[in-house]
């Protein structure tokens, strides 16, 4: 990245006499500086692949590096604050676009992403009711259902039902396995995962309360939740947040009989259990692509276990559920029509940058009867007609971002098929990886690749000499070397007690070239980590 040859001092003192007027949004400032911005951006991305991708700062950093704790009082140029962003905030940023990223989930994005968020941060609109902008309202809706249809959900979970779907809930049919009557399924766009996550665990939880005659914190005591023991960390955070009993969330144990994956035998046991003891079975969360092993739950199979019991079944495919959108990985979502819930983030693997997560809910009515605000001044006759759901009702909060906008520019620009293209490539990418491990017999693979996740470790080994203690000390010493050296980023978790290297391929800027030139830079650090265990 350049610097600015102009002394940002002199040009502060120079933008300090003209202080008679303040038009933050001045037209032509508004295109001077996103100009400028924009060459920032394409600098950016021109260079970030020579960019160490961790940054080798200290906490604390930045302050002494801008030489100011307290806020500027006088005005400055533009220009200050891009010379500055270049200078100290980009030496201390991890780089997730780098295409030498291979640590947690990717975070993609894309031009078109980029551009939606421009435009929808120009616009700057809160739409938390369909009168508030009845264009960012449909045009949520409206990719919502795209997306759905690329995944082929069941018509019960899209905004706009086939008129056969529609049809049969005004009935009081079940449509696509629906149960219920005149039930109304759609979508909302969340921020994150934990979002969707808290939403759909007040829904549940009101409406088991509704359904067992109980409420109040007795009531509460009483409901338990289930999720496999490789379901994220922030689905527990967000049962405290919804106001389960700690000591009623039920984490399940799996294990390398299952891959991790979720068995639903050791599911129905807990539930039954529980409902034995006077207890209300209320949630079950089942994951498509466990964060530690890509590991997938069977939705279908949980979702029978929990239909004994009236459960909500939520399906966190927040990182894996993009890739279902090609033929080939669809499979990993059979039985999804008898779930609540399914929750997928764009952000993760679908090229739309931060923060865009899809929730799909098969009754938006169990959300809003949890959710919904009706205060005077938001009330307006679409919303007092019933013909429209106002989003603000299917959230935590009541304002919103305009963030359909960017999901639909990037299936309007690219389409279905080079989204499947993206995705295949990246699955690609990452099986030659894994065919590299696996051909060298100082590491195994750990648990079978699923989509584009390599979990991985040096193992012990007899005839050099390294036992398994040996191994986890030679394991976390690659993985430090590697990030020390700014070329790669890769994470770790633990899995059947072992310490794990986790290769995630799907970096936007990612080619065969960088997984291979990874590939190499893991042998050689390997090589001098066995040798110096060896002397």
């Amino acid at each position: 990245m350049g610097s600015l040859s102009t002394n940002p001092s002199a040009m502060a003192a120079a933008f300090a006499a003209d202080t008679d007027r303040f038009d933050p949004l001045n037209a032509d400032d508004v295109r001077s500086y996103l100009h400028k911005a924009v060459d920032f951006v394409y600098d950016y991305y021109k260079s970030v692949e020579s960019l160490p991708v961790l940054p080798g700062v200290e906490p604390g950093y930045l302050v002494r590096q801008l030489k100011s704790a307290a806020p500027p009082n006088a005005a400055a140029p533009f220009d200050v604050a891009m010379h500055e962003l270049r200078e100290a905030v980009v030496p201390g940023t991890t780089h997730w676009a780098s295409p030498n990223f291979f640590a947690f989930f990717p975070a993609t994005s894309s031009a078109a992403a980029i551009a939606g968020e421009l435009v929808a941060s120009a616009m700057n609109t809160v739409g938390f009711t369909w009168q508030a902008n009845p264009a960012a309202a449909e045009l949520e809706a409206l990719a919502l259902d795209w997306l759905a249809q690329l995944l082929l959900l069941p018509d019960s979970f899209m905004n706009r039902r086939t008129s056969a779907a529609a049809a049969a809930a005004g009935r009081g049919g079940t449509g696509n396995g629906t149960a219920g009557t005149g039930t109304r399924g759609g979508g909302v766009i969340l921020g994150t995962t934990s979002e969707a996550m808290l939403v759909t665990l007040v829904a549940a939880r009101d409406s088991a309360l509704r359904r067992s005659g109980s409420d109040g914190m007795a009531g509460i005591t009483r409901l338990t939740v289930y999720a496999p023991d490789q379901t994220h960390s922030t689905f527990f955070k967000a049962c405290r947040l919804a106001g389960f009993d700690p000591a009623n969330i039920r984490s399940i144990p799996t294990g390398a009989d299952t891959d991790y994956a979720l068995d639903p035998a050791r599911l129905l046991e807990a539930m039954r259990r529980d409902a034995d003891a006077g207890l209300v079975p209320t949630y079950v969360c089942v994951t498509v692509g466990t964060t530690s092993s890509n590991a997938v739950d069977p939705v279908g199979a949980a979702a029978d276990a929990a239909a004994a019991f009236g459960a909500w079944v939520h399906v966190d495919a927040a990182y894996a559920g993009s890739a279902c959108i090609c033929p080939e990985f669809r499979h990993h979502l059979d039985g999804v029509e008898r779930v609540d819930s399914v929750s997928l983030s764009p952000h993760k693997w679908l090229l739309t940058c931060l923060d865009c997560t899809c929730l799909w809910v098969r009754d938006t009515r169990r959300l809003t009867e949890s959710l919904e605000t009706r205060p005077e001044y938001l009330r307006n006759d679409a919303s007092e007609s019933g013909a429209v759901t106002d989003l603000k009702d299917m959230q935590v909060g009541v304002g919103r971002r305009f963030r359909g906008l960017k999901l639909w520019m990037v299936m309007r620009t690219y389409g279905a098929a080079k989204l499947r293209q993206h995705i295949r490539s990246d699955v690609a990418m990452a099986k030659m990886f894994e065919e590299c491990v696996r051909a060298d017999d100082r590491f195994e693979v750990v648990v079978p690749r699923n989509f584009a996740l390599v979990c991985f470790r040096i193992r012990p080994s007899a005839t050099a000499g390294m036992t398994e203690e040996d191994a986890e000390a030679a394991n976390r010493e690659l993985m430090e070397r590697l990030n020390r050296s700014g070329r790669v980023f890769l994470a770790n978790t633990v899995i059947g007690g072992k310490f794990v290297l986790r290769f995630a391929v799907g970096s936007t800027l990612q080619e065969e070239r960088h997984v291979r030139s990874a590939w190499d830079l893991i042998k050689m650090t390997t090589t001098e980590i066995i040798k110096g265990q060896m002397d």
